[in-house]
């Protein structure tokens, strides 16, 4: 990445960025490069129970979450689309596409983290998220380097299993399985790293307490220590999104 250009990452829900790019950020910010976040939705209907958290009070809440966060990790910038949460799929595309392009343009950075067309997770928000961010990349006519999220095959040997009896997976059938020689960019934690990581999670407490509380810390703090990146395809590629098999096996929860 270049050293003097900033590091924007554009997600769907406060802590996204998280989960996906944590350490990536840190160490962006530990060089003094500049890391804009941007989060299309403050994820409001992010609650298993609507009544006991309505959306507002969520969103109130995942905003002060979101902020601490990004403090954990150094990173200063973030902006909001303010769209509705679990609405992104209906969404004119094109005016969120034009809305991104001119933050691409005004920010001009070198490298942009998101989602791939697979959404990572299959979610329909992460989805429309990484269409928008492919439009707005041709508008703002951006020549810097454009990374997918993605998750490898030893992902899936390691976590598959416990990802998928947690529901993590919004549909299975597109949760992308990337070969480790094809990345662009990963980001294997340290330790001092991984705990880092672990506390920019646990900021995010409305969505992670549940979570840890399930699998224990040490394995929660195991489950996310990489982060992998693939590049986008250029327009001049092929690009077929419909994901590789991959094996998946319960993993070692051992600490």
């Amino acid at each position: 990445m270049a050293p003097d250009r900033p590091l924007l990452g554009i997600w769907a829900h406060p802590d996204d960025e998280a989960y996906l790019s944590a350490v990536l950020m840190a160490r962006a910010r530990r060089e003094g490069r500049r890391v804009v976040v941007v989060s299309a939705t403050r994820g409001e209907q992010g609650a298993p129970d609507p009544v006991a958290s309505p959306p507002q009070r969520l969103a109130r809440r995942r905003e002060r979450e979101q902020k601490h966060s990004l403090r954990i990790l150094g990173v200063r910038e973030h902006r909001w689309l303010g769209y509705r949460d679990g609405e992104l799929a209906e969404a004119d595309a094109s005016t969120a596409s034009a809305r991104i392009a001119a933050l691409i343009k005004g920010i001009r950075p070198a490298t942009i983290v998101t989602f791939g067309p697979d959404g990572l997770t299959g979610h329909a928000d992460h989805r429309a998220v990484s269409s928008w961010v492919s439009g707005a990349c041709r508008q703002a006519a951006f020549s810097g380097q454009l990374w997918h999220a993605t998750l490898t095959e030893d992902f899936h040997r390691r976590w598959g299993g416990l990802s998928s009896r947690l529901g993590v997976w919004m549909d299975q059938r597109v949760v992308p399985s990337t070969p480790a020689h094809t990345l662009v960019h990963q980001v294997v934690c340290d330790d001092p790293e991984s705990r880092l990581k672990l506390a920019a999670l646990r900021a995010h407490a409305s969505q992670t307490d549940a979570l840890i509380e399930e699998v224990g810390e040490e394995v929660y703090r195991r489950w996310w220590s990489t982060e992998s990146f693939v590049a986008a395809p250029r327009r001049d590629q092929p690009h077929d999104p419909a994901p590789q098999p991959y094996a998946v096996a319960e993993p070692d929860l051992q600490p």
